[in-house]
Formats: structure tokens, sequence, C-alpha cells
């Protein structure tokens, strides 16, 4: 390792953590990796923290030295937010695994940052509660408030940005805070929650949420229903939607993405565009929007419209869908993927998605689609060749035209993924050089060293 941490840092946090702190390449190159396709130096230390007072001892410890603290959760994602581009600490909340508390009767719960999603369900089930944002990767539900994270879900239940409640946070002086409680609505100064969250780690350490949950529906249907082709998938998903059917999830599969599952998954699904589609409610309101959603798809063109009422087969047909990404990389052996995730107003996703798919095919690049289309969002993940740099260079001007359409149609950059490494440029051309000069003073103002996951968002 290169000797880049200051002595007198490493040494106090040796001291402090032993063990926990570790320096080993194979450690740090580990922590410095993401699903993004950035290649960049690992970070110069690791610090496995397992409680807030650790989180604030090691940024207090960094603040003092000017060193950057890069927060790190599950690794899961897309943007390169993790990556050490100027060196630094990797401290990592994973081991923040505590549920601390469940009030059902309120329907919130308090955790600590390194809880997952499927650690949290797993608890909630057994007191008929769960909490909906689902991103398809198990992510610590820090990463995923730091990230604004949504999913699945977020047609019906909304993204991490109407689920957090509070925060307690450690800033960038090492200090401790608590943004939000458990009321509902408050008016009580600056909305300090959702300044942080979507913050990508650059003002501070999450370190326990506040997050609302909801009773398990009485009844849950899933379905899928398959298309002639992805525009009439994508029709039939804005049609529910503008008819104001309260659909729990609507999600997309285009023909590369149901191969790809289907050799991963051994599913054996019909290669054709798909929508897989979920109810909530009552059984009768079940009933009654699976009935509207079946009308609406069989007039346009719509076909085999099949069921998962039990929850062996929900399961089975939604972990395709999320093992739709690992699924689709390996149609393409040794591959890397530049992954979109724009999202525009419902009415105009279909024009994006077919102009999309349009300059792809015509490239001749690898690619596949999954997508959030209920709320307008969808993925294009393009497969590169790694060693070979015109794809890659293909792959961004792709994406660069696509995200470009989609701010003429008043969309946005970013769905979901946040802006991390890849999206700076993109958020100037969606915010203006106004607005982002006001981020960055907020950067400065909380962040004046530049120490919390500098070189995100914008550059540093």
């Amino acid at each position: 390792m290169k000797d880049v941490l200051p002595e007198a840092l490493l040494l106090a946090l040796q001291q402090r953590f032993g063990e926990r702190c570790n320096t080993t390449l194979a450690m740090r190159e580990q922590h410095g990796r993401d699903e993004s396709p950035f290649d960049v130096a690992p970070p110069d230390a690791v610090v496995f923290a397992e409680s807030a007072d650790e989180v604030a001892f090691v940024v207090g410890l960094a603040s003092q030295h000017h060193v950057p603290v890069i927060p790190y959760g599950a690794g899961s994602s897309l943007e390169g937010h993790l990556l050490a581009v100027q060196g630094g600490i990797s401290l990592d909340v994973s081991r923040m695994r505590q549920i601390l508390a469940v009030h059902a009767e309120d329907l919130t719960v308090c955790v600590q940052a390194g809880v997952t999603r499927g650690q949290l369900n797993a608890e909630l089930r057994h007191a008929g509660l769960f909490f909906p944002i689902d991103p398809g990767a198990d992510a610590s539900l820090g990463g995923m408030a730091a990230t604004r994270a949504s999913g699945t879900n977020a047609v019906r239940y909304g993204t991490m940005r109407e689920n957090v409640l509070g925060l307690n946070v450690v800033t960038a002086r090492g200090e401790q805070i608590r943004t939000g409680t458990r009321a509902r609505k408050s008016s009580a100064g600056y909305d300090m929650t959702r300044l942080f969250v979507g913050s990508e780690g650059t003002l501070g350490v999450i370190t326990e949420l506040t997050l609302r949950i909801y009773p398990l529906p009485e009844a849950v249907s899933a379905a899928v229903c398959f298309f002639p082709d992805i525009d009439a998938a994508v029709q039939t998903a804005i049609q529910i939607i503008q008819m104001g059917v309260p659909i729990a999830r609507c999600e997309l599969l285009d023909v590369h993405a149901i191969r790809a599952v289907n050799a991963h998954d051994k599913l054996g699904l019909r290669e054709l565009p798909m929508l897989l589609m979920e109810f909530h409610g009552s059984a009768a309101g079940v009933a009654e929007q699976a009935q509207t959603v079946q009308e609406i798809a069989r007039e346009l063109g719509g076909e085999d419209f099949e069921w998962a009422v039990t929850p062996e087969a929900r399961t089975r047909l939604w972990a395709a869908r999320h093992h739709a990404y690992l699924s689709g990389l390996q149609t393409k052996p040794g591959c890397r993927s530049v992954t979109t995730d724009i999202c525009v107003p419902i009415s105009r996703l279909a024009e994006i998605i077919n102009a999309s798919v349009a300059e792809v095919e015509q490239a001749g690049l690898a690619y596949f689609i999954v997508g959030h289309v209920g709320d307008g969002n969808f993925h294009m993940a393009y497969l590169i060749d790694p060693l070979i740099p015109a794809e890659r260079e293909l792959a961004e001007r792709l994406s660069r035209q696509m995200v470009a359409l989609a701010l003429r149609l008043e969309g946005t950059c970013s769905g979901e993924h946040g802006i991390g490494l890849h999206k700076q440029g993109f958020l100037i051309d969606e915010a203006g050089a106004g607005a982002v000069a006001l981020m960055r003073s907020v950067k400065q103002a909380l962040d004046p060293h530049n120490i919390m996951n500098p070189g995100k968002i914008f550059a540093a």
C-alpha cells in the first residue's frame, strides 16, 4: 500500500478498531469496486464500524487530517458512488445491522444503516408488516436512503424520499445530529431529512433511519402478459396508470431480458416482450384491478395472461426479475454494463423507449431492457467488452443521446441510481449551472474540507 494516510491517523484507527481497520490489498480492492463500469484505485484503508459513535470517531479523525471518507454499505451501487477517487477511508457500516424498534401501532420502524431490505422484511413479516421499497439488490437501507432509491414498488408506495421520516447522521465534522421525528408530518424548520436523502454520502454518513412501514395486503396476485412488440407492452403500462388502476408493480422485460432470465432461472417464458405485474389489496379489489388490466392488455395485443397466486410462484417470478441484471451480464461472458435509469412523464415513455431501441439496434451493440414502467422509469443496459474501448465509447454516446431526449421530454437523467461519477455532466444539463452551483455551496457549508465522498455528484 502506498503511504497516503497520515501515520498518526492510521495509528489511531488501528488502536481503536484493531483488526476492523484493514489495509490489506484484497480488502481494499473489495471495497474499491461496485457495479459501475469504472476502474479506480482502491481506498487506502477499510474500517468496519459497529455503532454511530464509531462512525463519529472515524469521521472526526478524518476531518482533523483532511482525509476522504467513503461510506460503504452493500456495495451494489451502479454509478461509482463508493469508489475512492481521491483515496482515503472506506467506512463500512454493514455490521450496523440492528433493528432498533418496531412501532407497529404507528407503522414506523427504526433501524441502523447497515440493515438490508431483506433482513428488515424478514423481521416485519412476523408482525404482518413490510417495507415496500425494492431496488432489486438486497441493498442496505442507509445506502438506499443515500441514493434516494426506489424500485419495483415505487408506482404504488413511492420512493425512499416518501418513506424516510427521520435520520441520524454523522456530519463532516464528526458531530451526530438527528433529522425528523416519528411523526407523519412536520413544519419545524428546514427539511434536513430530505437534504440527506439522495446526497450520496457527500454531506454526511447516515447511521440510523426511521422509516414508514405498511400492513401486508390482504390479497396479493402477480401476473405475466406477453406482447407482440415492446411498444404494445409500454402502451399497456401507460393506459393502466392513466386509468388510475392502483397497481403495485408493473415491470417491463424485453425479449433480450427474457432470454437471459430463462437461461439463468430455467423459467421457460415465451421470448416476447413481457409485463410482470402485481396487485395488492382486498380480494375483491385485486380481482377488479386484474380484470381491468386484462381488458387493457387484450385490446393492445397482449396474450397468455398467466397468474401466479401462490407465494412460491410469485417469489419465483420476482426472483427472476431481480436476477435480470446478472442474468443479462451472463449472456456476454466477461462483459461490463453501462446502465441507464432515465425517467420521463408516463405519457412520453413509449416515445423514448422506441427511439432508444432504434438507436441501439442500428448501432449493433448488445443490450437488454428492464423497467419500472409504471412510473415512467426504465433501464437500458448496454453490454460492453471492457477490453474494447470503442464499445465503451459507443455505449456512452447512446446513453448521452437517451438522456438528452429524456430531458427534452421533461424527464430526468436518473430516476433512481443517482449521479455518482457517471452523470455529473447530465446533472448540469438537467438542473442548470445555477442550481448546481447552489448545491455546491451547500456541500461547501456542510463539508468545508471536502472529505465526504469527494468527486461524486459534481467534480471536486
